[in-house]
């Protein structure tokens, strides 16, 4: 860090966020579980429940566990640096770039609850229909995109606590985690969407704190015209290399659209391979899946877009301002690229409190999607290593025991790889633009796991292999042609970075297509229905005889109480503990499946289409430079964009579930009477 860059909080700041937030929540969750075990039919005790929320959760809550997921430090702190470096263009590019991965994962979402209802993790899925060898090759995969992604949340966000307040980075990587843990652990898979929705109302709330303070109140800027005029008086002064006439309002950006092509290669890997975004799948109910990505993807979009839209873009305009933390120089290329703009920018605009704001929206977004990659990991961990291959008669108190275990593990790795890549110089910007060049092979065959029957298990297999040596190979080629050298800051540049990406996801759609196409499966998927099918004699719940590939039943016991239960009088059912009483709702018709799947594919190419493709190329080929008026206009459909998400995902919850809260206080007061 320059010497120049004055510490706006002292460093007890950070020490109390950090610490003090994590606990809070860890508290919070306590009580949480405690009410949910007394009051509700879901006990934490559980595995089905610690692993998958009991697969009962409504569409509302999903989609802000998606909005709180997807918001990464990167999400904040990357799109504030493309803002900084391209204009305009970086936090459309990407936003649009990584909300297509939401939207298109819808698909998967209704794909998972026709052919694997009963599954706990993707992996199994891929275990069931190819076998071990595959099932390890994913693995792989898996625990890569996890460990990349985990450390990048704490690298980010270590990186920003320590500008913001002094505390050494270190001790910011190992303490984030801790409260983290804490939490999920109390809580489960359900804690994780409770906890995320508080984390999004917060962080809507902050967003929108800067947005009128940047563009209404601040007497620095204030409103969209003098932002305008700032960003054009920035354009004369360090034009931006590779934007019409170097402005940065204008959509004309060839090193934007660069970054956005990257964005949709890497983080299709990062939805795609990450079995955050499968659980919240399997949670969620059958029929409303489909509609919880839909809305999730289209609520996360304005959170990149409206948080630098502002931020970003205010770096630029005040960056010859004296209040600027690092006047009278410009920040160096070092300190943008670990995500410092959106704390200069938040610091100059606001102060101490500004300063104090971002700590907090940060310190929930990292905490928020941690949370997410904890449970995940542990779930894969607890069934696909320890069930799979340790124990496989495990019972339902052995895997919450494990679970427990795998989250405290994971935390330490996720803090162990930021350090690492802490030592290494290595900073946030690059892991983000090399990220998907390691994983993208695997994305289209993992897609095709679960939609594709004739997709073989040798294309599986080697369509994600062939990706990761064809993105590594044309990485670094173009690394040593483009530069002459191969070090990580020539390995971090825009060219290397795309044909390293674009290699890797297009490499194993080709491949596994072709060797698919050459000698094609033809897979029953009745074999995947069959997945921890409740086995009574022999015969499966479905009344099909249990497929020996079919991995063993996780919750033998519990379901096995539920599943004799639904055959007895409602009586006999009425005396089974809440938690192991049959499910109130059937799950759905395949009709109604086949309907869901028709609406994910119609609205998730639609509005890929919009998104990518009808409302950017326009401006991009016809080079067009914004108006005021028409910058005006883009700040005002940022701010709509961010009512209507915050509307999604903080008041849809709370109106889907006001039944469920009205009887929790019934019963609570039922309580009371009885104990006065």
């Amino acid at each position: 860090m320059a010497d120049t860059t004055k510490i706006p909080l002292p460093v007890g700041a950070g020490y109390g966020v950090v610490v003090g937030i994590g606990f809070f929540f860890a508290f919070l969750m306590m009580g949480i579980s405690w009410l949910q075990n007394r009051y509700t039919r879901y006990s934490t005790q559980s595995s089905e429940e610690f692993n998958t929320a009991s697969r009962s959760v409504k569409p509302g809550l999903i989609a802000s566990g998606i909005v709180s997921a997807w918001t990464w430090a990167a999400t904040l702190l990357q799109s504030s640096t493309v803002a900084y470096q391209y204009g305009v263009a970086g936090p459309f590019w990407y936003a649009a770039g990584a909300t297509v991965q939401i939207l298109m994962f819808s698909i998967l979402a209704c794909k998972v609850k026709q052919n694997a209802p009963r599954c706990h993790t993707y992996l199994e899925i891929v275990k069931a229909r190819y076998g071990t060898v595959a099932h390890l090759v994913f693995m792989v995969f898996a625990f890569v995109t996890n460990i990349l992604v985990g450390s990048q949340l704490l690298l980010g966000g270590s990186a920003v606590v320590t500008s913001l307040t002094g505390m050494p980075v270190y001790a910011a990587v190992f303490l984030i985690p801790v409260g983290v843990c804490a939490y999920v652990i109390l809580g489960g898979l359900r804690a994780t969407f409770i906890c995320d929705y508080s984390h999004t109302l917060i962080l809507m709330i902050i967003i929108l704190y800067f947005m009128f303070n940047a563009y209404a109140i601040s007497p620095l800027i204030g409103s969209p015209s003098e932002m305008y005029e700032l960003l054009k008086k920035a354009g004369t002064q360090r034009p931006v290399s590779g934007n019409q006439d170097g402005s940065y309002v204008t959509l004309k950006s060839n090193f934007g659209l660069i970054f956005g092509v990257i964005q949709l290669c890497s983080g299709s890997g990062t939805v795609f391979l990450d079995q955050a975004y499968w659980q919240r799948a399997i949670a969620s109910k059958p029929s409303t899946a489909v509609r919880a990505y839909l809305l999730g993807g289209i609520a996360w979009f304005a959170i990149p877009f409206g948080f630098s839209t502002t931020l970003g873009l205010a770096a630029v305009a005040l960056t010859d301002n004296p209040r600027f933390p690092t006047y009278p120089e410009v920040p160096t290329s070092g300190q943008i690229s670990s995500g410092l703009a959106a704390a200069f920018a938040a610091e100059t605009l606001m102060g101490q409190g500004g300063a104090v704001a971002l700590l907090v929206v940060l310190f929930m977004a990292v905490t928020s999607c941690a949370s997410a990659e904890l449970i995940a990991v542990s779930s894969l961990l607890t069934f696909d290593v320890y069930k799979e291959y340790v124990s496989p008669k495990a019972s339902p108190k052995q895997l919450v025991f494990v679970s427990h275990i795998m989250i405290c593990v994971f935390g330490l790795i996720m803090s162990v790889f930021a350090c690492i890549w802490n030592a290494a110089s290595i900073d946030l910007g690059w892991l983000f633009l090399v990220m998907g060049l390691l994983i993208g092979g695997a994305v289209f065959p993992t897609a095709f796991a679960i939609t594709w029957r004739k997709q073989s298990k040798v294309a599986a297999i080697s369509g994600c292999l062939s990706g990761l040596a064809a993105g590594l190979t044309a990485w670094l080629a173009t690394a040593k042609s483009y530069y002459g050298e191969i070090t990580v800051e020539t390995t971090g540049m825009s060219y290397p970075t795309l044909a390293g990406n674009l290699a890797a996801i297009m490499t194993g759609l080709i491949v596994t297509t072709t060797i698919t196409l050459i000698k094609p499966d033809n897979f029953d998927w009745e074999i995947t229905r069959a997945i921890n099918a409740v086995v009574t004699d022999g015969v499966d719940n479905a009344a099909t005889p249990r497929d020996a590939s079919t991995p063993e039943l996780s919750d033998a016991g519990e379901k096995k109480i539920a599943a004799d239960a639904t055959t007895q009088p409602e009586a006999a059912a009425a005396e089974l503990p809440h938690h192991l009483a049959p499910p109130l709702e059937e799950e759905d018709d395949p009709s109604t499946l086949r309907r869901a799947f028709k609406l994910a594919c119609i609205s998730a190419f639609l509005l890929t289409f919009i998104l990518d493709f009808l409302l950017p190329m326009p401006m991009f080929f016809s080079h067009y430079i914004f108006s005021q008026g028409f910058f005006t206009a883009w700040v005002v459909v940022s701010f709509i964009w961010v009512f209507a998400s915050s509307a999604i995902s903080c008041l849809l919850p709370i109106w889907e579930t006001r039944g469920s809260f009205a009887r929790l206080f019934r019963k609570i007061g039922e309580d009371l009477r009885k104990k006065s």
